[in-house]
């Protein structure tokens, strides 16, 4: 699905991303853990063209896009929730979800109504501004919003974090329908294990910008959780 070879990334002096590589296997839920400021919402924002890159590739379904703006990855099906939602608060639920047609390499017109299904309490608010909706209703429109592009490839930035337990879990549920129903590739940064594990396939831990650590989900153990993730 997405292979990325020797990504080097800077933010002015300080360097970020050190030889990063990693393979994200198709229709799985792949987890993206390590401690704050280790580089994982860097790299999210590398693959999605977000920010530039010093050298290394990004590979996506064959096609080398590491030079291609982040639009066009848009329209290749790559489907984007940031860290904080980044919804539009003085638009509409309605208006925010048309938002994420406008990038549907489908040409579709309409919402599908498998969003609502998705997340039915946006079908209840559609005239409501996202800027009145709670944190996790916020959450809810924004991973619909990034559905509405129809993704093959949706990356999910810490989506559980600030959020009730019953949309965490409605979230989690999500994503399980996503990888295994629609067969969907979603990479999840996340910080909290007990949600890692119940919901994701495979894992790379991430330290200091390079991988140090990856495997099937099963395989991470309590030694590796010490090491790299105990805080």
């Amino acid at each position: 699905m997405i292979k990325i070879n020797k990504l080097n990334q800077y933010y002015a002096q300080s360097h970020t991303l050190w030889d990063l590589s990693l393979e994200i296997k198709p229709a799985r839920c792949t987890c993206l853990m390590g401690r704050n400021g280790v580089g994982k919402t860097t790299l999210t924002k590398a693959i999605m063209g977000l920010l530039p890159i010093k050298d290394g590739e990004i590979i996506y379904e064959g096609q080398d896009i590491t030079k291609m703006s982040s639009d066009k990855r848009a329209s290749l099906a790559i489907g984007y929730v940031p860290q904080g939602r980044e919804i539009f608060p003085q638009l509409t639920v309605k208006e925010n979800l048309e938002i994420g047609l406008l990038g549907n390499r489908n040409g579709l017109k309409e919402v599908p109504e498998k969003i609502y299904e998705l997340f039915p309490v946006l079908k209840e608010m559609l005239k409501r501004k996202g800027g009145d909706l709670s944190g996790g209703q916020q959450q809810q429109l924004a991973i619909a919003r990034a559905l509405c592009i129809e993704p093959k490839l949706l990356i999910l930035d810490e989506p559980s974090e600030g959020i009730q337990p019953n949309i965490v879990q409605q979230i989690g549920n999500v994503i399980d329908y996503l990888t295994k129903e629609e067969k969907i590739t979603v990479i999840l940064v996340e910080q909290k294990l007990p949600f890692a594990r119940r919901h994701g396939d495979d894992f790379f831990i991430i330290d200091r910008g390079a991988v140090v650590a990856d495997g099937e989900i099963e395989e991470l153990s309590d030694e590796i959780v010490k090491k790299y993730l105990s805080v």
